[in-house]
């Protein structure tokens, strides 16, 4: 998700967006486990048809692997041919001016796409992360992998980088390149957040070391994947780096958020703030909660912070300022965008329904909150927040899934009224990814 959708996950992995089972109309909500659903195959009959990826000269936009000037949608968790089925690998579908284009799809697969390590291709291949790292105006795709280990010294690395081009993303990954001197302790080095942390202009990565440090890799990287320099690891006020990075206060230099804890329970976060060597400083403590999401709420002239816990969802106004408030909804999961394009973010949360509330001048109120309905029955989860169509407005992008076989994405567009469009305004299944070439 780029930054404006601002928001930030306590379950860190790209797509980790957990939404408690939300059902469609004349549904329940909740997974069906039935030996029939699990049994069912798969058909891509109903997939549209293949177009080619279009081609792209770069562009600043997020999100944007063939450099078209319209953003990209990544998918992990796709659906399988049956429950027993291996997992195909990450969907692409590439951006048109009207949104997401399921024609236009990509599947990037360990066997095609991934590096291996002694002669060994990785078994899992997870978007983690993606940003600019080569400077060339065409958006790279982080990679988690598992190479081989055998408990000896420090692991391997095990993140790789796929590189955007004009035809999108090609070829071979690399490994990424962490230098001796930037790791610390016997942990993966994982948990990749992309930022320009020291406002040089150039994207840089902050993975996890170990024991309450973290790696800053100064971009720009080359096509080894090796960053431009790396120091010693940074102290940290927490062991998980946690994407995105924001500029909460306006110098050009991206603030991280890092929490104590991964994975979707409570967890205490502190906000870091960027500077001529990257994320460090005095931190900025946030209240302990499940997540947090950055957005301009309202009443202030900067970034605001909402954090969710399974009671309510408390509000920092101004971070790292003084205003406080509280919202009697439980904000498992948070997400921020500017829905109806009037300059102020909506916060998104998605508990046991997904609800929008709308930003105002006097900042975050339940009053007026809009309840999105999914397309289909199932277990619902936010994939993205971000403006797909080009409109000024974020759009909603949700995948609704009922076992391992069967789901839906859909696409529901910001709207100057009512925050966004009653009914999605594309539906397609990740179903035609099997299909895909590889």
């Amino acid at each position: 998700m780029g930054k404006s959708g601002i928001r930030v996950a306590g379950a860190v992995a790209s797509g980790a967006l957990l939404l408690a089972g939300c059902g469609g109309p004349g549904g329940g909500g909740g997974e069906d486990r039935s030996d029939a659903a699990r049994r069912e195959p798969v058909t891509v009959a109903k997939a549209p048809a293949r177009i080619p990826v279009p081609l792209g000269r770069g562009s600043r936009v997020d999100s944007d692997f063939n450099g078209d000037g319209h953003r990209d949608l990544v998918l992990n968790d796709l659906v399988k041919r049956d429950s027993h089925g291996d997992d195909a690998g990450i969907g692409i579908v590439y951006g048109s001016a009207r949104g997401p284009a399921p024609g236009a799809r990509q599947l990037l697969s360990p066997a095609q796409h991934a590096a291996a390590t002694k002669g060994q291709l990785p078994a899992v291949f997870d978007a983690e992360a993606n940003c600019d790292l080569d400077k060339d105006g065409f958006t790279d795709l982080v990679v988690s992998t598992d190479p081989p280990y055998d408990g000896q010294g420090q692991p391997p690395v095990p993140l790789q980088i796929l590189f955007g081009s004009s035809r999108g993303l090609s070829g071979k990954a690399v490994k990424l390149a962490i230098p001796a001197q930037a790791r610390f302790g016997n942990d993966w080095p994982d948990q990749p957040v992309c930022g320009d942390f020291n406002g040089d202009r150039a994207e840089d990565l902050v993975v996890h070391a170990s024991d309450g440090r973290l790696s800053h890799l100064q971009g720009p990287f080359t096509r080894k994947g090796a960053p431009k320099t790396a120091g010693a690891p940074l102290a940290s006020p927490g062991n998980v780096p946690t994407p995105p990075a924001v500029d909460v206060d306006g110098d050009g230099r991206d603030d991280l958020l890092v929490r104590t804890a991964e994975g979707s329970g409570t967890s205490d976060s502190s906000l870091v703030p960027g500077g001529p060597a990257g994320p460090t400083g005095t931190a900025v403590a946030l209240p302990n909660g499940v997540d947090v999401a950055f957005g301009r709420f309202g009443g202030g002239k900067g970034l605001d912070a909402a954090i969710g816990t399974m009671r309510g969802t408390a509000l920092r106004y101004d971070v790292p300022g003084t205003r406080r408030g509280e919202l009697p909804v439980a904000g498992t999961v948070l997400d921020s965008g500017d829905f109806d394009g009037d300059g102020l973010s909506e916060l998104l949360s998605s508990g046991s329904q997904l609800r929008i509330l709308k930003g105002r001048a006097g900042g975050l109120s339940a009053t007026g909150m809009v309840t999105v309905q999914p397309p289909a029955a199932g277990t619902t989860r936010v994939l993205a927040v971000a403006d797909f169509d080009g409109d000024k407005r974020a759009d909603l992008v949700v995948r609704t899934y009922r076992g391992d076989t069967k789901d839906t994405i859909a696409v529901y567009p910001g709207a100057k009224k009512g925050l966004i469009a009653r009914k999605p305004a594309l539906t397609f299944s990740t179903s035609g990814f099997l299909g895909a070439e590889r």
